[in-house]
């Protein structure tokens, strides 16, 4: 029991950082996109590459994770991770924020899915239920790289040194915290496609998993901006909103593994759809910061276990070696991460940035519908 305390302890560090520095960096998206001058429809087209590079690096990570091990990719790519935060930082255009997006994208995508499947060989060994616990720590570490964005504005300090202590500090940490005694297994499969797309049941599940991290991504990338364009608060509250979202996402899955226990993944999945259309609804109807705030704190609780009940299924099924499921699910689960803020971006170009939000809504209730699809296999 010690070791799988230890091993749980070494993904929940590796989950936390994950989540911080995508914080950081969406804190910080208003001073970036004020310091290039974008509009928001070209903020959106940058956000584009960010997607790209995550989707062009789920499956390729999948086949690698399966190779050499959870474990060793994960750690790897954390430190690549963290390096390529600071050059978001850099970028003086919007050319080389585009190219820099990419990089980050690419390995935020990598890392999600080396430490999915080394988060599910420690569920396996613990026999239970324990994926939305690390869902929960990677929100925790969100909402606290969110948090670190109001301090550093608050001191009226720089993005380049906000990334740099912020990111330097949690990736030294967290690399500290998951050095830890775990072979994970691995999987020979040079005759399957590079390119593990999801297949039969998987499609669904990855297809819900897409309507929950789209919508958590809109909210992650322009929850801020929001805030400050149609509530018409100031820079350091509207840091608060992806906080809010962090925080409620931390409290759900922290209770995640008892309520999926007692209730099972799909009513679990169908309340969760309801309750973020019942958020989304409250933002989009927001005539201030704090029915819009009130209404990311619910959808957080609606998004917060639909991707830690897609990896579980995925990792579980048996027909696909556990690497290219998880890849497969997060093709389309994480690619709507990524795809739903230029999705917002390029529609409050056309429309509003309120209207763009009213996407969500039916997405919300496609989770609903879909949600029998994580049923786990027999």
């Amino acid at each position: 029991m010690i070791e799988l305390v230890s091993a749980w302890r070494a993904v929940a560090a590796m989950f936390i950082l994950n989540g911080a520095l995508f914080g950081i960096w969406a804190s910080r998206i208003p001073a970036v996109r004020d310091r290039l001058g974008l509009s928001h429809e070209e903020l959106g087209y940058g956000l584009l590459f960010m997607a790209a590079g995550a989707v062009c690096s789920f499956p390729v990570t999948g086949r690698l994770t399966d190779r050499f091990g959870a474990v060793t990719v994960t750690r790897v790519i954390a430190v690549l991770y963290t390096a390529s935060l600071i050059l978001l930082a850099a970028a003086d255009s919007f050319a080389t924020l585009a190219a820099f997006l990419f990089i980050f994208g690419a390995f935020h995508g990598s890392m999600d899915v080396a430490m999915n499947a080394w988060a599910a060989e420690v569920e396996q060994a613990y026999a239970k239920p324990v994926m939305s616990s690390f869902h929960a720590v990677w929100s925790l570490g969100a909402g606290l790289g969110a948090l670190s964005g109001y301090g550093a504005v608050q001191m009226q300090l720089a993005v380049l040194p906000h990334f740099l202590l912020a990111g330097g500090a949690t990736v030294a940490l967290a690399l500290a915290l998951s050095w830890v005694r775990w072979t994970s297994r691995r999987v020979q499969s040079d005759g399957a496609a590079i390119f593990a797309l999801p297949r039969g049941i998987l499609v669904l599940v990855g297809l819900t998993a897409m309507c929950g991290a789209l919508g958590e991504g809109a909210v992650a990338d322009w929850s801020a901006i929001f805030l400050r364009d149609v509530t018409g608060v100031a820079e350091s509250v509207a840091a608060l909103g992806y906080a809010v979202f962090s925080v409620s996402m931390v409290a759900v899955r922290l209770l995640g593994g008892l309520v999926i226990a007692r209730f099972g993944p799909v009513p679990v999945a169908r309340v969760s759809g309801a309750c973020a259309a019942v958020g989304v609804f409250l933002v989009l109807s927001a005539g201030g910061a704090v029915g819009a705030l009130s209404g990311f704190g619910l959808m957080g609780v609606g998004y917060a276990v639909i991707m830690p009940l897609a990896f579980s299924r995925a990792a579980n099924d048996p027909h696909v070696p556990p690497g290219q499921a998880i890849a497969s699910v997060a093709t389309l689960g994480y690619g709507g991460l990524l795809i739903g803020p230029p999705l917002i971006g390029l529609l409050a170009g056309i429309l509003s940035l309120r209207l763009a939000f009213a996407v969500l809504l039916p997405l919300a209730v496609v989770i609903v519908v879909l949600a029998g699809a994580l049923r786990r296999a027999d």
